[in-house]
């Protein structure tokens, strides 16, 4: 064939590609747009369940993050959400203890993990501080002075200054980093900027955590540093 014309003819092959695949709605397009469409989340009866709701409880919740609390909270989970606009102490009571027997069962398992966690860290990469992204720390045990809890957040100055001096008290204690975002290197970063020892790090006197929504699940007001311990359960503010 002339060389000439190969141009022409591989253009009018395309187009008659083109036109067949537009006129028939079984193509490859029509496939990929089936498949997008399909629901991937789960039923809000099934997401209901999963929280221990029913699902009218699941629709209030639904209708309590379209409204102020939904700017105020935005990732608030739905038994909390519930309990804070509970209308009656019978509903706020119910709603915290669903909540602390899902907490119990969830901690458990990311204890579980957490501690596989920290033996593949130690392992792997003994030279790199370690963030506690799981559970809380272990508790301490009743012969032991229970563990400080200090809440902290970016560009804080009276945050790196209480840090500081928790550190060279010689105990243990635990940070947790308020608004971390889940990101690892926003943790590092903050704990080098405060000078945080990494060798107490290594060997847990101190922890470095996300906070996770610990801080408002305090009901704690007023700004950060802020120190709290766990008294017979119950956690206390220090500061």
């Amino acid at each position: 064939m002339n060389r000439a014309l190969l141009s022409p003819v591989a253009c009018l092959v395309s187009l008659l590609i083109m036109g067949a695949a537009m006129g028939n709605p079984a193509t490859t397009p029509s496939r990929i747009q089936d498949t997008q469409s399909t629901p991937l989340g789960r039923s809000h009866s099934e997401q209901a369940t999963s929280w221990g709701l029913t699902e009218r409880e699941w629709a209030r919740f639904e209708q309590i993050q379209a409204g102020p609390r939904g700017f105020w909270s935005p990732n608030l989970d739905p038994l909390t959400a519930l309990g804070v606009e509970a209308e009656t102490d019978q509903e706020r009571q119910r709603y915290a203890e669903l909540q602390v027997a899902l907490e119990a069962k969830r901690a458990e398992r990311e204890l579980a993990y957490q501690n596989a966690y920290n033996a593949a860290w130690a392992r792997l990469f003994p030279g790199l501080l370690p963030i506690q992204g799981m559970a809380s720390p272990r508790p301490a045990s009743s012969s032991v002075a229970p563990r400080q809890a200090l809440f902290v957040e970016d560009n804080c100055a009276a945050c790196n200054v209480e840090a500081k001096r928790l550190q060279s008290s010689d105990m243990a204690f635990d940070i947790y980093l308020v608004g971390s975002q889940d990101e690892d290197e926003r943790v590092r970063r903050w704990a080098l900027q405060a000078d945080i020892d990494p060798g107490k790090v290594q060997r847990r006197q101190i922890t470095l955590n996300h906070d996770r929504g610990r801080w408002f699940s305090l009901g704690a007001t007023g700004p950060l540093p802020a120190t709290f311990q766990q008294v017979n359960g119950q956690w206390q503010r220090l500061d």
